[in-house]
C-alpha cells in the first residue's frame, strides 16, 4: 500500500512511561488492518524479495530465530521505506523426521503407534500438529512486530509446492539424474529411515579397535584385521590385502574360515588396502561399509545384511539373531575371547555418526534408495560462482566453504522411510514390473496396460522441497505473475550451519530449472550461544525464550540487542544486560520525544521550515543527522547492523538528547518567538528522521513516537527512507560545536574534582587563542553561561591568567576558574603534571610515528597532515600547561 499524503496532528500528549505491550499489540493489529506489510501495491517501484528460511512446524520458535528474522525484517522495512515493492514471504517447513518423530513421541505416551492407526489416520494427526504450531509461530512472528506479507504464505506441503515437487522430481528422472539403486546409505535405526551425508552429526567417542585372527583354510597360517564393530564379522564375505603385499602374495585367491559361525570367504587383492597401515589385511563387508561396497562391487562379492531397520541382527546373523547390535557386540567379543581368535582389544578414540534428527548412532546400511546424480548439477553451480556470476556470500569466506563441499558432492540419497512428507510419485507395476515415475497419479501401465500398480511407499527428503523454496512459492513451475516479477530474490538470510543442507542445495536448484541463481546475497549468520559462549541445549537448561524477553523488556529491545550485537558469519552471546541496554535506550528516545512534544504543542509538519537563521546547535544537529543518515545508509546496506547500532545509540544518545535538546531549551524557554518557531522546525524534523532510522531496528516505539510527533502520512512503515541532503552540511558548526562541548565538559569535570556541584554559580574565565575563536565564543557565549552556570562569564583574548583558579586547556582557548578558598594549589599543580604527563606521552608518540619512514611512505597525505595537527594541538596544550605550573609555583 502507497504512503498516503494525510497530514496528521499529532497527539500532545504522551504518557510518562512507554508501554511495550500496549503499544505492540495496537500497532501490530493497525500494520495488518492497514495491509502495510503487502506486496504489490507499487507496481512501478523495482522490487525487492525475500522469502523466510522456513521454520520446522516442531514446535516453538527459539532465539536463533529471532536473530535470523529479525534480520530480515530490518532490511525489508528499509527497503519499503526506500520505495522498493518490498515482498517478504513467510512459510513453514513440514519438517519430514522431526515432525514425524515429534507425533510418534506423543502417540506413544497414549500408548499408541503409527502402525496402530495406519498411514491416513497417522497423517490426518500430524496436520492436526501442524495447524497448531503453525499458528503458534504465526503468533510469534506478531509479537516481535516481523512485517510479512501474510497473504502469500506458503508450506512445503500445500498444493502448490507439491505441484512444484513432482515437477522437479520428474525432469531430474527424464533427464537421469533421479535413480533408484541399491547402496550404502546412511541409517537412523531409531527413526528407521535413511538419512543424507550431512544429516549425520560425527561425534568423538571412546571406543575400542578389536584385533581378530582370520585361520587361512587348511593351513596354520592366520591373517590378523582389526574393527571397531566387530558384529559386522557376521557379514564380511572377503579379506582384502594388497596386490604387492609380500606378506600376503601366497595367500591371494586362497579361502579363510570366518570364525565364530565357520563361513569361508576369499582372499583378495585391491589396491584400496594401504600396505603400511595396521596389519594390512581389511575386512570386507560390503552390506555395512560404504568403502567396503565399493571394493565388493570390483570383485563380485556377496552383499550380505546382518541387520534389520531396528538395528537388531536378523537371520543372516545365526544364533545372533534379535540381540540389539551393541548387545550383539558384547555376545560376540565375548565368544571369540572363547574361541581363541580375539588378539588384542585397543582404546581407541574415533569418531561416529550420530542421527541429526533422532541422536541414534548412525549404521552403514545396504539399502535400495532414492538417489539425484549430483556432479551434473554441481559442475553448473561451481562453473557460475567461478564465472563470477553466482551468489554474493557475506561475509566471503563463505564462498570457499561452499564450493569447497560442492566440489566434493556425492550422490543425494533422496528417499526417507517415513510417512510425513512428499510421497515419492513413482508406481510399480504388479503385472510387468515396470517403474513409473509420473505428475499425477498413475493408475494404468504405459508398458503392459496393467492397472495393479503400487505407490512408492517412501516419501522425499525435507530439503528436496526446500531446495526449491525460492521459486515454488512465488508459484513454479507456472510462471505466474509474482514469479516474474520477484524472482530471482535479492537476499537469504540463514545461519552457517546449514550452507551444505540448504544454501547449495537451493542454488542448484534453482540454476538447473530456472537458469538463475535463487538470491542475489547470503547473509550467513552465526549461533546465539549464551553468556559463557555455550551452545544453547536441554541438556544445559540454558536455551532462551525470546517470547521471555519480550514479555519482560519488549519486543524493540529484544530486536535492538541481538541485531546490533550481531556481526556476519561471527557466534552471538545472548546477555540479559545487554537487552536492559537496550530497554534503557528505547526509555531515552522516550524521554526525550516526550520532552519535545510538551514543548512543540500543536506545532503542525507544514510549519516545519529550515530556511530561518539556523544557530549553531542547529546546524550541528542537522550536519550529524546528515552524516548518521548517509552512514546508516550505507552500513545496513552491507550488513553491518552491529556497527549501525553503534552509530545510531551514538548519535540518539549523545547527540541528540544529551547535547541538543539540552541547547534547545535556550531559545524553547525564551521570549525569542522567531528563534523558538525555528528550534521547533529543527527539533520536530530530526526527531521525525531519526524514528525513521531506528525503526527497521525497534519497529513499535518508533511508530508509537512517530505518530505523537508532527507527520505526514498514515504510517511510519510507509515514510520514506531519509536521505542526505547537502544543504545541511555545515563543518563550521561542527567545529564550533566541539569547541563548545569541549568547554563545558572541561569546566563539569573541573566541578567535580573540586566538589562543586552544578547548581553552584561559577566565575569563568575564558582566553581565546585568536580572532576567530574569539567570535565563535562571543556568539554563542548564552550557551557557555547556561551550561556552565556562571555568575561571571568573562572571554576575552587579553586576559592575565589569574592566581589561584583551576584551569583547563582546550583546543584553541584556555579556562580558568577562580574559585577562592575552594582550591587547593598544591593538589591543582599535581592535576596540572598528570595532564602533562599525558600530552607529553601524545606528543612523543605522534613524533615517533612521523619519524617513521615506513609510515611516511605508505601513509595518505590526509592521514599525514591528520596526525601533524594533532601534533600541534597537543604541543600547544602542553606548552600551555607548563606556563601555567610555572605560574602557580611563582
Amino acid at each position: 500500500m502507497e504512503e498516503t499524503k494525510t497530514t496528521t496532528a499529532p497527539e500532545t500528549s504522551m504518557p510518562t512511561t512507554y508501554d511495550p505491550k500496549e503499544a505492540e499489540k495496537k500497532w501490530y493489529d493497525y500494520w495488518l488492518k492497514g495491509q502495510y506489510f503487502k506486496a504489490g501495491a507499487r507496481p512501478d517501484a523495482e522490487p525487492y524479495t525475500i522469502v523466510i528460511p522456513p521454520p520446522n512446524v516442531t514446535g516453538m520458535l527459539h532465539i536463533g530465530h529471532a536473530l535470523d528474522f529479525t534480520l530480515q525484517d530490518i532490511m525489508i522495512r528499509t527497503k519499503r521505506m526506500q520505495g522498493f515493492d518490498a515482498l517478504w514471504l513467510p512459510g513453514s517447513d513440514h519438517a519430514g523426521i522431526a515432525t514425524q518423530t515429534r507425533v510418534e513421541q506423543k502417540l506413544r505416551e497414549g500408548g499408541v503407534t503409527r502402525y496402530d492407526l495406519g498411514r491416513e489416520k497417522f497423517l490426518e494427526k500430524v496436520w492436526e500438529w501442524k495447524e497448531l504450531y503453525a499458528e503458534t509461530i504465526r503468533e510469534q512472528w506478531a509479537k516481535m512486530g516481523f512485517s510479512l506479507d501474510y497473504s502469500r504464505e506458503r508450506f512445503t506441503l500445500d498444493e502448490g509446492l507439491s505441484k512444484a515437487v513432482r515437477e522437479v522430481f520428474v525432469r531430474l528422472y527424464e533427464k537421469g539424474l533421479i535413480y533408484r539403486g541399491k547402496y550404502i546409505i546412511n541409517w537412523d535405526p531409531a527413526a528407521r529411515t535413511a538419512l543424507s551425508d550431512i544429516e549425520v552429526e560425527y561425534k568423538e567417542v571412546q571406543g575400542a579397535l578389536y584385533h581378530l585372527q582370520y585361520p587361512v583354510k587348511d593351513s596354520g597360517e592366520f591373517i590378523v584385521v582389526a574393527t571397531t564393530r566387530p558384529e559386522t564379522m557376521l557379514g564380511d564375505t572377503a579379506v582384502a590385502v594388497h596386490p604387492e603385499d609380500e606378506r600376503y602374495k601366497h595367500l591371494i585367491g586362497k579361502t579363510l574360515v570366518l570364525p565364530i559361525i565357520g563361513r569361508e570367504i576369499p582372499i583378495v587383492a585391491d589396491e584400496y588396502v594401504e600396505k603400511e597401515f595396521g596389519s594390512g589385511a581389511v575386512k570386507i563387508t560390503p552390506a555395512h561399509d560404504p568403502n567396503d561396497f565399493e571394493v565388493g562391487k570390483r570383485h563380485n562379492l556377496p552383499q550380505v545384511l546382518v541387520m534389520d531397520e531396528s538395528g537388531k541382527m536378523n537371520e543372516n546373523a545365526g544364533k545372533y539373531q534379535g540381540l540389539d547390535r551393541f548387545d550383539c557386540r558384547k555376545q560376540i567379543v565375548a565368544d571369540m575371547k572363547e574361541q581363541g581368535v580375539l588378539l588384542k582389544i585397543e582404546e581407541h578414540v574415533h569418531q561416529v555418526g550420530h542421527s541429526e534428527r533422532s541422536g541414534a548412532v548412525v549404521e552403514p546400511y545396504l539399502s535400495t534408495q532414492w538417489f539425484v546424480r549430483m556432479q551434473p548439477l554441481a559442475d553448473r553451480a561451481i562453473e557460475t560462482q567461478k564465472a563470477g556470476q553466482g551468489v554474493n556470500f557475506v561475509p566471503d569466506r563463505f564462498e570457499k566453504i561452499y564450493l569447497h563441499w560442492i566440489e566434493n558432492v556425492r550422490d543425494w540419497c533422496i528417499s526417507r522411510q517415513l510417512w510425513w512428507g512428499h510421497r515419492i510419485p513413482a508406481w510399480y507395476c504388479g503385472d510387468c514390473s515396470e517403474v513409473i515415475v509420473a505428475r499425477e497419479d498413475a493408475t494404468v501401465c504405459p508398458k503392459c496396460g496393467g492397472t495393479h500398480l503400487r505407490q512408492d511407499e517412501d516419501v522425499l527428503d525435507t530439503w528436496f522441497s526446500s531446495a526449491l523454496w525460492p521459486f515454488s512459492t512465488l508459484g513454479w513451475p507456472d510462471q505466474t505473475e509474482d514469479m516474474k516479477r520477484y524472482y530471482p530474490t535479492d537476499l537469504l538470510v540463514t545461519g552457517y550451519d546449514i550452507i551444505y543442507f540448504w544454501v547449495a542445495r537451493m542454488i542448484f536448484s534453482g540454476l538447473e530449472f530456472t537458469d538463475r541463481i535463487p538470491f542475489k546475497d547470503v547473509l550467513m549468520h552465526g549461533l546465539v550461544r549464551d553468556s559463557e559462549g555455550r551452545k544453547m541445549s536441554k541438556s544445559l537448561g540454558n536455551g532462551v525464550d525470546p517470547l521471555e524477553v519480550i514479555e519482560k523488556y519488549g519486543a524493540d529491545a529484544m530486536r535492538f540487542m541481538i541485531s546490533t550485537n550481531s556481526t556476519p558469519g561471527q557466534d552471538l552471546r545472548f546477555r540479559w544486560e545487554k537487552v536492559e541496554q537496550a530497554r534503557n535506550f528505547a526509555n531515552k528516545i522516550w524521554n526525550a520525544s516526550r520532552f519535545a512534544l510538551m514543548n512543540l504543542g500543536d506545532f503542525q509538519a507544514s510549519e516545519i521550515d529550515l530556511s530561518g537563521k539556523l544557530g549553531t546547535a542547529d546546524r550541528w544537529i542537522l550536519h550529524r543527522l546528515n552524516e548518521t543518515v548517509r552512514d546508516v545508509t550505507r552500513l545496513i546496506d552491507a550488513y553491518e547492523f552491529g556497527e549501525t547500532g553503534r552509530l545510531l545509540y551514538n548519535f540518539i544518545w549523545d547527540d541528540l538528547c544529551d547535547w541538543y535538546i539540552e541547547f534547545s531549551k535556550l531559545s524553547l524557554y525564551g521570549t525569542d518567538e522567531a528563534a523558538k518557531r525555528t528550534t521547533k522546525s529543527v527539533l520536530a524534523y530530526v526527531l521525525d528522521r531519526t524514528q525513521r532510522l531506528i525503526h527497521p531496528f525497534m519497529p513499535f516505539i518508533s511508530e508509537e513516537i512517530w505518530q505523537h510527533l508532527p507527520h505526514e502520512g498514515d504510517t511510519i512503515t510507509l515514510a520514506p527512507w531519509p536521505v542526505e541532503e547537502a544543504r545541511f552540511e555545515a563543518a563550521d558548526a561542527v567545529r564550533e560545536m566541539e569547541l563548545l562541548m569541549d568547554i563545558i565538559r572541561t569546566v563539569r569535570n573541573i566541578r567535580a574534582e573540586v566538589n562543586v556541584p552544578m547548581s553552584k554559580k561559577i566565575e569563568l574565565l575564558v582566553k581565546p587563542a585568536g580572532e576567530e575563536t574569539l567570535a565563535v565564543l562571543k556568539r554563542n557565549e548564552e550557551y557557555i553561561r547556561r551550561f556552565c552556570n556562571t555568575s561571571l562569564l568573562e572571554i576575552d583574548a587579553a586576559l592575565s591568567s589569574p592566581d589561584k583558579a583551576m584551569t583547563g586547556i582546550v583546543t584553541g582557548a584556555e579556562l580558568y576558574l577562580p574559585l577562592a578558598g575552594l582550591i587547593d594549589i598544591a593538589q591543582e599543580i599535581t592535576r596540572l603534571e598528570k595532564e602533562l604527563a599525558t600530552l607529553h606521552s601524545e606528543v612523543e608518540r605522534i613524533e615517533k610515528k612521523l619519524s617513521n619512514e615506513g609510515f611516511v611512505a605508505k601513509a595518505p597525505a590526509k592521514v599525514i597532515d591528520e596526525e601533524k595537527a594533532k601534533l600541534a594541538d597537543y604541543a600547544d596544550k602542553r606548552d600551555k600547561v607548563t606556563a601555567r605550573i610555572a605560574e602557580l609555583r611563582g
